[in-house]
């Protein structure tokens, strides 16, 4: 947990207490993008000055970042003034928003650990085996793949060309630390998730870019 000046962690977490900013929160970790006090009132049917103040409260907390830039690209005299943009900051809180699932990952890598030390095959070809057991074992669960990787943290927004982002990485930390790792563990989970949730036959692929999942999932068919 990371400590801020309004009062640490408990104070965020009163923050997100409420139902309507736990909301604004929720909106601005999907939507993959800076947004501006406007998107937030139209997508959530808010007064512009209650999205204000919660956009706000949370930026106060650290769970939001603040950019300005002129939406219009125009610059000089005459361009307006530049609105006011807010985005996730990098930062876990107890209550693990965004939600991250280390203790998967931890029951993945022990479990490998074992797998290595009595089969005597490498400790990669064991992740990769016991991830792809698990991933199939989540998938046969899953009603549908959106609902398995929304129950996983992972947050999935269906793109235009039916591929699917992942907006959170559910071992975010892990990953910045071991990344060939544990996005190796991510991509071996996740292939066979999307190979066995309804609708069967996605595949997962690697697609590394900031603020996102390693991963990115296409649709039947697709290269």
């Amino acid at each position: 947990m990371v400590a801020d000046s309004t009062g640490g962690p408990d104070s965020a977490l009163a923050a997100l207490g409420d139902p309507s900013r736990r909301a604004v929160f929720e909106f601005i970790l999907g939507a993959g993008h800076p947004v501006s006090r406007d998107d937030v009132a139209a997508a959530l049917g808010m007064v512009r000055a209650t999205a204000a103040f919660h956009l706000d409260r949370l930026a106060g907390e650290k769970l939001l970042e603040v950019s300005f830039r002129r939406l219009t690209g125009r610059s000089g005299p005459g361009a307006g003034r530049p609105t006011k943009l807010y985005a996730p900051a990098v930062r876990e809180v107890s209550l693990s928003l965004p939600p991250r699932h280390y203790d998967l990952a931890a029951e993945l890598l022990a479990a490998a650990v074992e797998d290595s030390a009595r089969s005597g095959a490498p400790v990669e070809d064991s992740l990769q085996r016991v991830a792809a057991q698990a991933g199939r074992a989540i998938g046969k669960e899953a009603a549908d793949l959106a609902g398995a990787l929304e129950r996983y943290g992972y947050q999935p927004r269906a793109e235009r060309d039916g591929s699917i982002t992942l907006l959170n990485c559910p071992f975010h930390r892990l990953a910045q630390a071991h990344t060939s790792t544990v996005c190796g563990l991510n991509l071996d989970l996740l292939a066979a998730v999307a190979e066995t949730a309804p609708p069967a036959g996605c595949r997962a692929v690697l697609d590394p870019a900031p603020g996102r999942c390693c991963v990115r999932l296409l649709p039947p068919g697709e290269d």
